[in-house]
């Protein structure tokens, strides 16, 4: 998909869909309306697989070239129990023939495959919306099971609403009937039944998703082949029925864009991509050490196909023995990298200080959920700003890079490594849930886009002793960067000592003194502060009084409540910060520069905690922390408070 300019600035995202045309058909042939964006939900138990159906809808979206944005939303428990409210999966899609920043704050469309999916999302569905539900799951059974007296489809609650009643089930297995299929291996496909509904209802193309298909159950021919059947019946039935008399058209994103290649990516995808060509760019292995924990597992999972570009993946017993391996690969010359999310980060700290002391290059990439301890495995969060900030023992500073959406994912985790290998330094990226499973459209960069991050390795001695000898110092810095030579063991004459206990300056010698340790621990500290990081961009376009500041997965709800709010006519600036350690050298003149600052955060205010300890401004914290990403409507009328406050 190639496109060209971008879109209007000031377009409200998240809002409702618009009826931006309409074609008349001759008799007999349905209408079709056209939209310039929708919202779809797709909501069942956890074993529909829902995840799966609004996966294939939005590779078909994204192939027919419109912008879109994924929420993705499932419980913890691999199989939670069926027909519960806990047990509900959905798949939220916003697509639009504009450029547009969030999944939206409430669906168009809302497909509901049981009672309890309907029960659980209907307190988002505004009135007037389409509801499709699975007649089939609406037994006694299943409705007192979540707590319903009566059945919402007979008793007039969903009046408010288009309702759709289909039997998805029985018609699934009747279209399969011919395929020698159990009932309950063909109920399995009603999903596809209802993909295929929902691709005819959207005009979405349909060869993509034969083809996974095809490729999905290649060993299983006979359930491809049911799966395409269901597949096909559901677009035959939304053409057929007259339950449906309209089909509705969202045109290609043809100005969102700029021109170049693109492709669907999530942020957990954008970062394995980020890595191998971080590694590629630096002309070094690039080793993963890791343990599977939700949401940054699918890293793991991802670096492990790429043996071709040299990558190595060691899934360890825990998350100590995985960073452990991952400090010892630095030590030896790789691109070091070890993913995990909140509470891996607690266990791995002792370890991330010895990177500290060492002064080795470690990327440790913290996929954020709800905590404390276990918490909300599957729910998004950004609490362990302060954790990657202070959770280690001693002065252990290490620098904090946060991506702002999925396809950034990519250049965060470049950025990460620039200054992990520039400055010998570990490095915290702070990714979250939301950014982990969302996906967008990504344009694939050119190769001669991506910085040079070759490293020089120490060949030979680098100081010479007041008697003359030459020597390695395995401590001496950079004057620019304070960086300390990077030797690969083995090297003749590198030969140094490494561990947690305090180093001599320059020759890395064990010592307890006390003005060499005070000489140290500023030392170190100054090479993080040092960090040449760009200066904050700050949108502004009406000098406004009141700014809204943000970091990591809140820009797109910030960046779409700003937009509603300049669209009424109100002045407000926005800034995001991609570093957090250190801050932009211009951040303090930045925030002086307003009467008012806001800080939206999808935690109790770490951020805002932070600026107001540094810069010793008033910032005023917006936070939630429901396992949920923002609304943007939530967050506009937060900060139209705060400009007329």
């Amino acid at each position: 998909m190639t496109s060209q300019v971008s879109s209007p600035a000031e377009q409200a995202d998240g809002a409702d869909s618009t009826l931006v045309g309409e074609q008349r058909k001759p008799a007999g042939v349905k209408d079709v309306h056209r939209l310039d964006r929708v919202i779809i939900r797709f909501a069942g138990d956890s074993g529909d697989g829902m995840q799966l159906t609004g996966d294939r809808f939005t590779s078909e979206t994204a192939s027919f070239g419109n912008d879109l944005s994924t929420l993705p939303n499932f419980p913890a428990e691999i199989r939670a129990p069926a027909g519960t409210l806990p047990g509900v999966s959905s798949f939220q899609l916003h697509f639009a023939d504009h450029d547009i920043l969030t999944p939206g704050d409430a669906p168009n469309v809302l497909v509901a495959m049981n009672p309890a999916a309907l029960k659980a999302n209907i307190a988002d569905v505004p009135r007037g919306a389409e509801i499709i539900v699975n007649t089939d799951e609406f037994t006694k059974r299943a409705l007192q099971k979540v707590g319903y007296a009566a059945s919402p489809l007979d008793d007039g609650s969903l009046d408010g609403y288009s309702l759709h009643p289909v039997p998805l089930t029985a018609l699934t297995v009747e279209a399969l009937k011919d395929f020698g299929l159990t009932r309950k291996e063909a109920e399995r496909s009603k999903n596809m039944f209802a993909l295929g509904l929902l691709s005819w209802m959207y005009h979405r193309p349909t060869e993509g998703t034969e083809k996974f298909l095809k490729s999905k159950f290649a060993k299983k021919p006979e359930i491809a082949a049911a799966n395409i059947a269901a597949f096909r019946a559901g677009w035959n039935f939304g053409e057929t029925t007259e339950d449906f008399a309209v089909s509705y058209e969202v045109a290609p994103a043809t100005t969102a864009f700029p021109t170049g290649t693109y492709r669907n990516i999530s942020g957990n995808l954008a970062l394995s991509y980020g890595l191998v060509a971080a590694s590629r760019q630096a002309d070094l292995p690039l080793f993963l050490g890791s343990y599977p924990i939700t949401p940054a597992s699918d890293i793991l999972h991802e670096l492990s196909r790429h043996k071709n570009f040299g990558v190595r993946t060691f899934q360890a017993e825990d998350e100590i023995a995985g960073i452990g391996a991952a400090l010892g690969a630095a030590f030896g010359g790789s691109l070091a990298v070890t993913t995990t999310s909140g509470p891996g980060v607690a266990l791995k700290s002792e370890t991330i200080g010895l990177a500290v002391s060492m002064e080795l290059p470690l990327l440790v990439l913290d996929i954020q959920r709800g905590g404390p301890s276990t918490g909300l495995p599957t729910k998004t969060e950004q609490a362990d700003l302060l954790q990657a900030m202070f959770g280690r023992n001693g002065e252990a500073p290490v620098p904090i890079v946060a991506p702002c959406t999925p396809a950034d994912c990519f250049d965060a985790a470049i950025e990460a490594a620039r200054i992990a290998l520039t400055y010998r330094t570990p490095v915290m990226l702070l990714s979250d849930g939301y950014l982990a499973n969302g996906s967008e459209p990504w344009r694939i960069p050119d190769i001669d886009e991506l910085p040079d991050l070759t490293v020089q390795f120490a060949q030979g001695p680098n100081h010479t002793l007041d008697d003359g000898t030459e020597v390695f110092w395995p401590y001496k810095r950079d004057p620019q960067t304070l960086a300390r030579p990077w030797a690969i063991p083995g090297t003749p004459g590198l030969e140094h000592r490494i561990g947690g206990i305090e180093k001599q300056d320059g020759t890395g010698n064990i010592s307890y003194d006390p003005a060499n340790h005070d000489f140290m621990v500023r030392t170190r500290q100054a090479k993080i502060d040092g960090i040449d990081v760009p200066d904050l961009d700050v949108d502004d376009p009406h000098g406004a009084r009141t700014l809204v500041l943000g970091w990591g997965s809140t820009f797109g709800p910030i960046t779409a409540a700003v937009r509603r709010l300049r669209a009424s006519g109100e002045s407000i600036a926005q800034a995001h910060l991609r570093h957090l350690n250190p801050f932009p050298r211009n951040l303090g003149a930045v925030l002086k520069r307003y009467d008012r600052v806001v800080i939206p955060e999808m935690n109790l205010g770490q951020l805002a905690m932070l600026v107001r300890a540094k810069y010793l401004v008033d910032a005023h914290s917006y936070n939630q922390v429901n396992g949920m990403p923002f609304k943007a409507e939530q967050l506009a009328t937060a900060l139209k408070e705060a400009i007329d406050g």
